[in-house]
């Protein structure tokens, strides 16, 4: 019988020391994490774990993946959730980042690349499938391959006082407020060269990770289009908030395509949702109803 697993990640802060006294406060991150959680428990999961802020450090992220990588076998489903503030760093390797930077995510001591998020990923065993969520800004190239098409243009930031109407109070008072969840990038640049021999060290590691196509089955939904901001909330980050709307207390139908699309439908023009797909999907999977085993 398939077993489920889920993983979950929420940062309302980082540490100071590493990133160069900014602390990247943000208020809804852990709230985040606890929730899908509680999705993951409401549907019987047998294996949560949640790490929040100071216990969601790169090590243990990277010590519980790799157990996850061990343990699921062909059928069993990992349900992957990060909520926290995404960065970018100089890509030193090139050649896979036509930005020439690689995207991260802000771990509590360190930021996590996108190489080694993909390299993680690639050692999951063939058949295993992971749905990945990430609120976060740069999220959707974190994990990078296919873009599901029809969706609009991203639109700028400036336009959010437009997008109030007929938002839900919540959603209309993180709209105001524009909190985002992306990390400045002269911080994350000057936190990479500060510890340049640490970045360069997993960056070389990691080189290559993206060019071998993962034998697992995953797929992600991402906060925001790449050049927009995934925006932190009262009670939730916008993209969550939203996804829990469409989730209805497991009353939704339909497969991701279709929750993809619905939760785009709730968000403001100024943050898009995108869904990847990363390796060879079966339609099964794809058509499943979210974050069932």
């Amino acid at each position: 019988m398939a077993q489920s697993y889920s993983l979950h990640l929420g940062l309302n802060s980082v540490d100071a020391s590493h990133y160069r006294g900014w602390d990247g406060r943000l208020r809804a991150c852990e709230a985040d994490a606890n929730d899908m959680a509680a999705i993951a428990r409401s549907l019987d999961y047998g294996h949560t774990t949640v790490l929040l802020t100071r216990d969601a450090t790169a090590r243990r992220f990277i010590d519980a993946m790799v157990q996850l990588s061990r343990t699921l076998r062909p059928g069993d489903l990992l349900l992957l959730t990060y909520s926290g503030h995404g960065g970018q760093v100089p890509d030193i390797a090139g050649g896979d980042e036509p930005d020439g930077r690689d995207e991260t995510w802000c771990l509590y001591d360190r930021q996590l690349l996108d190489d080694e998020i993909y390299r993680l990923i690639g050692q999951f065993r063939p058949g295993v499938r992971i749905m990945a969520l990430s609120d976060s800004c740069h999220s959707g190239s974190v994990l990078r391959e296919q873009r599901e098409a029809g969706l609009p243009s991203a639109l700028d930031m400036a336009r959010r006082a437009a997008d109030v109407a007929g938002l839900d109070p919540d959603d209309a008072q993180t709209l105001r407020e524009g909190v985002g969840r992306a990390a400045p990038f002269e911080v994350t640049r000057d936190t990479y060269e500060e510890h340049a021999d640490l970045y360069r060290a997993v960056q070389a590691a990691a080189t290559g990770a993206k060019q071998v196509a993962p034998q697992a089955e995953a797929i992600l939904i991402s906060g925001c289009q790449d050049n927009q901001v995934s925006l932190d909330g009262v009670r939730n980050g916008l993209f969550t908030a939203n996804l829990k709307r469409v989730w209805d207390d497991g009353r939704f139908t339909g497969g991701y395509p279709l929750f993809h699309r619905r939760i785009a439908s709730r968000m403001p023009p100024s943050q898009t949702p995108n869904l990847f797909r990363i390796g060879a999907i079966s339609t099964a999977f794809l058509n499943q109803t979210p974050f069932k085993v």
